[in-house]
């Protein structure tokens, strides 16, 4: 058995045959190859109003803060949650960017979005494609 690492936390670790395997957690593949899941359509059921929805202090699009609460009828750049990608349908939506730097175009510099003045986690900037 190999002892020159040490798993501490128990519940993640298991020992097969002397040899240490760790459990990664939440792992996601993310792949463009067609699958059924792809083909999923997410149920939008809310109905954009600004108080709900507000915009970003240094971009043009709004906060949706759970991928559950996307908006049926809003046109515009929406921030989601990272967690939109495994239900991600490219007949559905469009991914216009992420907002961490370097991958972002914000006002001319790379920036993180911000929501009254707070930074927010990272966002996945995206557009209905069905409006």
């Amino acid at each position: 058995m190999n002892e020159d690492y040490d798993i501490s936390t128990d519940g993640r670790k298991k020992i097969e045959n002397g040899e240490k395997f760790f459990s990664l957690g939440n792992v996601v593949w993310i792949t463009n190859l067609d699958n059924p899941k792809r083909q999923e359509k997410i149920i939008l059921y809310k109905e954009y109003n600004e108080i709900e929805f507000p915009k970003y202090d240094n971009y043009d699009g709004i906060e949706v803060s759970k991928v559950a609460n996307i908006p049926f009828d809003f046109n515009g750049v929406m921030g989601v949650p990272i967690t939109f990608l495994d239900k991600y349908n490219p007949d559905q939506f469009e991914i216009i960017g992420i907002d961490r730097p370097l991958l972002f175009e914000l006002k001319g510099k790379s920036s993180r979005f911000y929501l009254n003045g707070k930074e927010l986690y990272a966002r996945i900037a995206i557009r209905n494609k069905q409006l």
